[in-house]
């Protein structure tokens, strides 16, 4: 009887394992995920369905040991389907002193000279620094400062996730909640709602809201994995 409770339970046991390994395997949907409509948008060991800004394909060394690392590409990696509004989640890391970033909605992907390619979306930040301003981890860059800068160090892994629906747009970084604006506010050039100024020469509030997702290349090494999407209602 004792054996037989023992075999069982090594049985469950080893049950729960396979499941909670099939739960974590990076770069794949679980069952939940695939039935509350996410997409996979790396899959561990391809570079498919990204591109350069010149809408290039990508050569392999991209991916390395199941992450994509944009350095060194030109400007940043690009989906090659533009998104309007979506949940985006994905876990990053970085190198010591490596400066990256999460672009959305850029358009178009064709600089606007003298301009860097990144004038012409939103960005949430990512960099090796431990201050909370708007060029930190979590920012909207150069718009609006995380709540607080809740990266790990450098060479640990992040989660991030991204909201946009419609002119909301929502950042969590690590489970917390840091950083929310309304592009409905945004309604003048260099400028925040509240009157202070940025360098951005765009009232973000006629901002077409259909456009692509980047991963920044910005000098160094930085990876990327578990990149899935969920497509929200439009607005």
């Amino acid at each position: 009887m004792v054996r037989c409770l023992a075999v069982a339970l090594g049985a469950a046991l080893a049950t729960a394992g396979i499941a909670a390994t099939a739960r974590s395997q990076d770069n794949a949907l679980t069952a939940e995920e695939a039935r509350d409509g996410w997409t996979l948008l790396f899959d561990g060991r391809t570079t498919d369905g990204w591109m350069t800004p010149l809408g290039e394909p990508l050569p392999p060394t991209h991916v390395q040991e199941g992450c994509l690392n944009p350095h060194p590409t030109n400007y940043m990696l690009v989906l090659r389907e533009p998104r309007e509004n979506f949940v985006l989640r994905l876990d990053f890391k970085i190198a010591p002193g490596v400066n990256s970033g999460v672009f959305f909605r850029t358009t178009p992907l064709a600089p606007r000279p003298p301009k860097d390619l990144g004038y012409n979306g939103l960005e949430v930040a990512i960099d090796d620094t431990r201050d909370a301003g708007t060029h930190d981890t979590g920012a909207l860059y150069d718009l609006a400062a995380p709540a607080r800068n809740a990266m790990r160090p450098a060479g640990e892994w992040n989660r991030l996730v991204l909201s946009c629906d419609g002119p909301l747009v929502a950042v969590e970084l690590n489970g917390e909640p840091v950083n929310r604006l309304n592009l409905d506010e945004w309604t003048e050039p260099y400028r925040r709602p509240d009157g202070s100024r940025h360098k951005f020469d765009i009232a973000f509030k006629d901002h077409p809201r259909l456009g692509y997702v980047g991963l920044q290349d910005h000098g160094g090494p930085c990876w990327y994995k578990n990149i899935k999407l969920k497509r929200l209602p439009a607005r």
